[in-house]
């Protein structure tokens, strides 16, 4: 396959576009809580969407991830791991530093620890440099990180400038430099080592060219192993939230119910979890009921024999709950 740089260009440039954009939908989700709707999104994004296109484009995938080195696949998963955390703490980067501030710094970081960490584990950084492509490369290492400096100055002086109530007008009701910036550098070192792994995984590379796969589409069954390294990270940490936060009903959609003569009622799609301050419930006395919604259901229907919130008791499976 010859070299085509304009191609290249508009892949990284499509790349480019879409991490820095993918968190945008997330701002309108209103009655999911964060753990609900990042672990939805990571499930299309870190299993779905890499074995499907890498069934799609390559040959023999699972003979090849079943012949790749083992050290190749741990390494290109443990990096995927390291990664995640990354993911990570992005979302509290966006909470601290705001959308176009956060992704400025984390980014940056990403790139420079991305492009350079790689070679320098290799021990090729020095041969890297002396080679044209090479100089260019680490010159915009250099642009990169006076960029940086640029951002974090812009953040300096936004900070002084806005006050509290400006700053949640603004839509960063939390916003903290030293805060964001100190997690900023965490989430962009940490993912960077997602080059990391693709760096390690060259051995599985090299098995699905040999099984006849379309060099443009040889880094997939990589992409497999390390975004399941991602994916161990954040499905880890968002079960553990699941579980402290009791909010696995917010993936079916909850109507009313009844429990123990208290009559209460929850819109349909929220949670009646006190934990969830987005999901008000509308009782019915002062005190609250022991226990959320019981029954899952599909625009506001009920089971058979179950009478109204408002009017009547819920079915008695609900009651025992």
């Amino acid at each position: 396959m010859s070299p085509n740089p304009p191609l290249g260009v508009v892949f990284h440039w499509l790349g480019g576009l879409s991490s820095a954009s993918f968190y945008v939908p997330y701002k309108r989700v209103r009655y999911w809580s964060w753990e609900i709707f990042w672990l939805t999104g990571g499930v299309f994004s870190w299993v779905v969407a890499p074995w499907l296109f890498a069934i799609l484009r390559t040959r023999d995938l699972a003979g090849v991830l079943g012949a790749a080195p083992g050290h190749a696949l741990f390494w290109s998963w443990f990096w995927g791991v390291a990664w995640g955390f990354g993911g990570l703490t992005f979302g509290l980067t966006m909470r601290y530093l705001g959308l176009s501030l956060g992704m400025a710094a984390v980014l940056g970081l990403t790139t420079v620890t991305g492009t350079l960490g790689p070679p320098i584990f290799n021990g090729t950084l020095a041969a890297i440099a002396a080679t044209p492509s090479g100089r260019i490369t680490l010159a915009g290492i250099l642009v990169t990180l006076l960029g940086m400096v640029l951002v974090a100055m812009a953040g300096r002086s936004k900070e002084r400038e806005l006050g509290a109530g400006q700053q949640a007008q603004q839509g960063v009701a939390e916003f903290s430099l030293r805060k964001g910036l100190a997690i900023a550098m965490f989430s962009g070192v940490m993912s960077g080592c997602f080059a990391w792994g693709l760096a390690a995984g060259q051995p599985i590379e090299q098995l699905t060219l040999a099984a006849g796969t379309d060099p443009l589409a040889q880094g997939l069954p990589v992409l497999c192993v390390v975004l399941a390294g991602g994916f161990t990270t954040n499905f880890i940490w968002c079960l553990l939230l699941i579980l402290r936060n009791r909010s696995a009903g917010q993936f079916i959609r909850r109507c009313c119910a009844t429990t123990l003569g208290r009559r209460w009622a929850v819109p349909c799609g929220t949670s009646s979890s006190s934990s969830t301050p987005w999901a008000r419930a509308r009782w019915g006395t002062t005190s609250s009921p022991p226990g959320p919604c019981t029954w899952p259901a599909s625009s506001c229907s009920r089971p058979s024999g179950a009478s109204p919130c408002a009017n009547g008791p819920a079915p008695a499976a609900a009651r025992a709950r």
